[in-house]
């Protein structure tokens, strides 16, 4: 019999989520899939699985869970506090999870949307190839409580790793490429574009992030001569009241706001994960600069299990071990600590 977790307790938008449906943009139908496709990949290195298996994607805040097995789990994406059994755990890391004990997780804190993933990955039914809820489709459903999802078999044993932390949380600066109608916006526009510091706006969602910033909005003459055609996730539309709206990941298929460019899909999870009022800057590169990058994230990506570290380090495996100062500060276990020296 196969294993199951239960939600005894689920926040306001947690889903299950992977890699997408890629393929079915012209029937109507975007890839959805995982906001932060990087936390997909730290989880399938923390419990050496591939990157395509589902996890629970929990936007702002997560949930109580429970297994009838003993399973393994990972926690990525915005650090949220978690603990088993009332016992704090660490994030970015793997861990067992008893039969019969209560996960925990409660709310970010920094980002917007971490992510659990389990041994084996969840077996729910796959749709069109997927098993990611596409919430702006009506495809699946948020969880709620007393959902019991089935389980995959695993065949990892190891737990209790870790990986570096990332520098995708918070905001930042994002790169851009030129998109459909980037030309038809004047130079000085585009100029106060990239100078801009923006705040992710609170109204943001799996569809799209908005841009909230200070003075006047953006705006070209063409606006309102552009036909409707394709959108991708990462396009940056300007609204009708100047604003720029990030798409993401089940934003529409086609639409006729003008795009001043599309962010780099190497990127898009720097947008997805930053928090309400994070500040954020654009900056345009050329199409090889962008290829480039891109490549270089894909390595990285590709290269996830080789950064995995022990939570606890084995001091048989460290190399310079006498390199660290290890007997400072001890103090006798017999000797009065008040008493001076002769």
């Amino acid at each position: 019999m196969s294993a199951h977790l239960t939600i005894i307790q689920a926040g306001p938008a947690m889903s299950p989520q992977d890699q997408g449906r890629p393929g079915f943009r012209a029937r109507g139908l975007t890839i959805g899939g995982a906001l932060d496709r990087t936390a997909l990949f730290e989880g399938a290195a923390l419990l050496n699985q591939p990157a395509t298996l589902a996890a629970i994607e929990m936007a702002g805040s997560g949930g109580s869970f429970r297994s009838d097995a003993d399973i393994r789990i990972a926690l990525t994406g915005a650090t949220m506090a978690a603990s088993i059994e009332g016992e704090n755990i660490a994030w970015g890391a793997s861990h067992l999870l008893p039969a019969g004990a209560q996960l925990s997780i409660g709310g970010v804190r920094n980002g917007s949307y971490g992510y659990l993933h389990v041994g084996g990955g969840f077996a729910t039914p796959l749709i069109m190839g997927s098993r990611s809820s596409h919430l702006a489709c009506g495809i699946g459903a948020v969880l709620k409580a007393d959902d019991r999802l089935p389980l995959g078999a695993d065949t990892g044993q190891q737990t209790a790793m870790t990986l570096p932390a990332s520098d995708r949380f918070g905001g930042g600066k994002v790169r851009v490429v030129a998109s459909m109608q980037t030309a038809s916006f004047d130079d000085s526009t585009i100029d106060r574009f990239t100078a801009t510091t923006f705040r992710r706006d609170a109204r943001a969602n799996r569809m799209g992030v908005r841009m909230d910033f200070d003075g006047e909005g953006f705006a070209t003459g063409a606006q309102l001569s552009i036909v409707s055609e394709v959108v991708v996730p990462g396009d940056i539309q300007i609204s009708g009241d100047g604003a720029p709206y990030v798409l993401m990941h089940e934003c529409q298929t086609t639409g006729g706001y003008p795009r001043i460019g599309s962010v780099l899909p190497c990127d898009l999870p720097k947008v997805a994960q930053a928090q309400s009022g994070a500040a954020l800057t654009f900056e345009f590169v050329d199409m090889d600069e962008a290829v480039l990058l891109q490549s270089r994230h894909l390595a990285a990506l590709k290269s996830l299990p080789k950064q995995c570290q022990p939570l606890i380090r084995d001091p048989v495996l460290i190399r310079d071990l006498l390199s660290y100062q290890l007997v400072g500060g001890a103090i006798s276990a017999t000797a009065d600590p008040f008493q001076e020296e002769p």
